[in-house]
């Protein structure tokens, strides 16, 4: 079963880079307390994320934090030490935070998951931006097609805000 918006988020390890390398986080820990922007990509460094969806959310960082955002999030099924090096090659190491869901546990319990095994990716996330209050989604927008980004844009999210 998907997500929907009023639900709470589902309980999971998910992992940031720090200082000494990866470091896992609890999600009820990680959105207690604030409002998350979270928007997911199918993978770091795959056209669309990289062109589009990721510099959509960098150049809005600003103007979703001004509409309540405490943090802007970008989430991939993807290791750590990957998502550091996409925050890297964006130049949004420090503008963004990143998770990874490297063993899709988190995607999978909100079902949201895509089969990438016809193009060689495996499991991943299917694209998707949503608002988090707290630990309840206030918004969802999953796109119709993970290759394109319209719902899931920053400007789209901005416009539900």
């Amino acid at each position: 079963m998907t997500i929907a918006r009023g639900d709470r988020l589902p309980e999971a390890t998910v992992f940031i880079m720090g200082e000494n390398g990866p470091e896992a986080l609890s999600t009820t820990e990680f959105f207690a307390g604030r409002k998350v922007v979270l928007f997911a990509i199918p993978g770091a460094f795959t056209p669309t994320c990289q062109a589009q969806h990721i510099p959509s959310y960098a150049a809005n960082v600003n103007r979703l934090r001004e509409k309540g955002a405490d943090t802007v999030v970008c989430m991939a099924v993807n290791d750590p030490f990957v998502l550091d090096a996409q925050a890297e090659a964006t130049s949004t190491k420090g503008v963004l935070d990143y998770l990874s869901d490297g063993n899709c546990d988190f995607t999978k319990a909100l079902g949201l998951e895509l089969d990438g095994r016809a193009i060689g990716l495996g499991t991943r996330s299917q694209r998707f931006a949503m608002v988090v209050n707290d630990g309840v989604v206030e918004e969802l927008f999953v796109e119709p097609d993970a290759s394109r980004m319209t719902v899931s844009s920053a400007e789209n999210v901005l416009e539900h805000m």
